[in-house]
């Protein structure tokens, strides 16, 4: 049982195990208002951040009628501006929906002179969560339009956990419109204001979500410039830190830093929660291209895993194309899937594997054979150009100056002729290989050591003199007072 399943236990109210789920669901939605109220008046975020993962988990219960009845609870004012927008996006109730006891629900009211910001935005929340849910897109736009304009307004700590849940919302749901660039000058307003009240929680979730809207559209260069520049402190999420290096490494791939990408996808793609599967799948896609784009050929098990099989299929298939170096193998995997690698986002980074596919069938044949023409190397290689000898004569110099095949040319008779492998282990490489290995555990093991040094304690004598000196002080105080009485009785 996970820690929210046993909050959401706490949370069932101590009534007829008959009770119907809409009264239960509202009951739910009134005690974590409660939470919420508590949380603000004593300002622990603790208790907010509580209220949002409750929330999350009674999302499929949410209905019009528990939602209509709710806000004439948490809104206190049923006339108030707040509470008619609200209500204006909720549907009537219908026959088949179960009635809720408004008495019951009216004498639970406590009263209040007003209505806490932090409950305000909580009921735009509910209300936009309940209308993605229902695909009612448009009507989401708008109420999510209106509570970022109502959370301009509001500079309190408690409610910063709120406002970063309700951008994402916000975001999402002109994502599902096709809408994004729509707002994307109100969310970089949203960021500098964020900013300015120090809201880190609020800076991560608009930052991911300017970079979303970037890579969106294809724009690496504004989404590299706004990464550059912007504010650098500790991660408070790790969902958002998740997100933030998956969108990394997606920038550095296509800036051509392989290296430094594949760090951020595979490290995104370890911290994320297992029950985030689609994420976990898109880090693994482009993990694998670039990792292909390295000379790399990613294990058998990265393809395997619990729930990627049959999305990391098409990649699957991809890697062995390039594995084996056959370029017409890898020309139809291409076409096969083009449709999957679109949708991806990862055709273009295909593109650029055909260099690799080319070295890697150039490899195989130099060790296949002593001697060969270059006739013999565009047929093997399936090159189709209007050239192909030059070209194939143009890759195989090329493949020898990066130093990915061992051989020479011969232009006189038109051939390749492949140096004869000797033992490795004649040269100094299996040396230099282990003496690397060896300084890597080295320092790890020097890093360990470091790790385990803490400062010194303070010294245990001063730490008792204290302690003396306050009991002293204590005694003298209780004398004074004892000296200050007896002077009043003989006074």
């Amino acid at each position: 049982m996970t820690e929210v399943d046993v909050e959401m236990k706490e949370l069932q109210p101590l009534s007829n195990s008959a009770t119907p789920i809409v009264e239960s669901t509202l009951q739910n939605l009134k005690e974590i208002c409660s939470l919420i109220e508590t949380g603000a008046y004593t300002r622990e975020v603790r208790r907010v951040s509580r209220a949002i993962r409750l929330t999350i988990a009674l999302r499929r219960k949410l209905k019009a009628s528990v939602l209509s009845t709710f806000l004439n609870h948490a809104l206190v004012v049923p006339g108030s501006e707040a509470h008619a927008r609200l209500s204006s996006y909720l549907p009537k109730e219908d026959d088949q929906d179960m009635e809720v006891d408004t008495a019951t629900s009216a004498a639970s009211q406590t009263p209040v002179k007003h209505t806490l910001p932090e409950i305000e935005i909580y009921c735009y929340l509910l209300v936009l969560i309940f209308l993605i849910d229902q695909k009612r897109y448009d009507e989401a736009k708008a109420c999510s339009s209106s509570g970022v304009a109502r959370l301009k307004t509001l500079n309190r700590r408690t409610v910063d956990i709120l406002a970063s849940r309700f951008y994402f919302y916000y975001s999402y749901s002109y994502e599902l419109t096709g809408n994004l660039d729509e707002i994307r000058g109100n969310l970089l307003a949203l960021h500098r204001i964020a900013t300015l009240r120090h809201d880190e929680l609020g800076q991560e979730t608009l930052l991911n979500l300017l970079l979303r809207n970037y890579l969106h559209y294809n724009l690496y260069d504004q989404a590299e410039k706004l990464r550059s520049k912007a504010p650098r402190f500790e991660a408070h999420s790790n969902q958002q830190f998740c997100r933030y290096l998956f969108y990394l490494g997606k920038i550095r791939t296509i800036q051509l830093e392989y290296t430094d990408a594949k760090e951020s996808l595979l490290q995104a793609a370890r911290k994320a929660p297992v029950a985030a599967r689609g994420f976990r799948v898109q880090c693994n896609k482009w993990a694998v291209i670039v990792r292909l784009l390295l000379g790399e050929i990613p294990e058998r098990t990265v393809f395997v895993q619990k729930g990627m099989t049959k999305p990391l299929r098409p990649y699957f298939e991809l890697t062995n194309a390039v594995r084996v170096g056959d370029l017409e193998l890898f020309r139809s995997v291409a076409d096969k899937f083009a449709e999957t690698f679109n949708s991806d986002g990862t055709h273009n980074l295909i593109v650029r594997l055909r260099h690799n596919v080319i070295r890697t069938g150039l490899r195989n044949i130099s060790i296949s054979y002593s001697r060969i023409s270059l006739v013999d190397v565009t047929q093997k290689l399936g090159l189709d150009s209007e050239n192909p000898v030059a070209d194939a004569e143009s890759i195989v110099a090329k493949a020898i100056r990066d130093g990915a095949i061992d051989a020479t040319l011969d232009h006189s008779s038109g051939c390749m002729v492949s140096k004869e492998t000797g033992d490795i282990y004649s040269t100094n490489e299996p040396q230099s290989a282990f003496n690397s290995r060896i300084a890597f555990c080295l320092n790890m093991h020097n890093e360990a050591v470091r790790a385990l040094r803490f400062p010194p304690k303070s010294d245990k004598k001063d730490k008792e003199s204290a302690e003396k000196r306050r009991e002293r002080q204590q005694q003298e105080q209780e004398l004074a007072k004892h000296i200050a009485e007896e002077d009043d009785d003989e006074f």
